[in-house]
């Protein structure tokens, strides 16, 4: 007898348009100019505009980056609650998308307020492209399923499931998926600093 197909969780669609005014809002009660955020998050003006208008969808990492720039969390850009637990059943993970392309994204933490590290099982259908980054910090990705190019400063790695990649994020890197189908990412982050301290 064939086994039940396993039922997929749900995707949540991404509304841009809500995040970049969320962004907007902040920026504004903070009294900053999308020039300090820009130089903050280390990303252009530019993207940082487009983001607010809801013409550009930034990747986690870069969210993380305004989100510190703006001295405030992810979860509160996103109106996702910020739950802190150190144990977390499979079928409990909190998820949230990001732009309309089909990014997915599982919370598996952070564990306690104050963690510096942040791990996410992140979903992305075929053909997307991250931006281009280099920020503080480190990151590891444990390839799930699919295929991903992933250029780091000048070497390009095709990663296949079981494959790891672990680097210094001061590195320029950016990744696509080549595989036909979605892959499914394994990443731990750490967090991003502001002049306010930790997020």
């Amino acid at each position: 007898m064939a086994a039940s197909p396993t039922p997929k969780k749900k995707k949540q669609k991404g509304q841009p348009e809500k995040l970049g005014q969320a962004i907007r809002l902040r920026r504004k009660a903070l009294g900053k100019t999308l020039n300090a955020v820009a130089e903050e998050a280390e990303l252009t003006t530019g993207f940082i505009s487009q983001v607010e208008r809801g013409i550009s969808s930034p990747s986690l990492s870069s969210l993380m980056s305004i989100a510190a720039a703006l001295q405030t969390s992810v979860e509160q850009l996103l109106s996702v609650p910020e739950t802190y637990s150190e144990f977390i059943q499979k079928d409990r993970r909190q998820s949230y998308a990001l732009g309309t392309a089909g990014r997915f994204y599982e919370k598996l933490g952070p564990g306690f307020p104050g963690a510096l590290m942040h791990s996410q099982i992140i979903h992305r259908p075929p053909g997307h492209e991250s931006e281009k980054m280099c920020h503080d910090g480190e990151v590891f990705c444990y390839l799930l399923s699919g295929e991903i190019e992933y250029h780091l400063e000048g070497a390009v790695f095709v990663m296949g499931p079981g494959d790891v990649i672990h680097h210094n994020t001061a590195k320029p890197h950016y990744s696509r998926v080549v595989s036909d189908v979605e892959s499914v990412e394994l990443w731990v982050s750490t967090t991003p600093m502001s002049n306010a301290g930790e997020i």
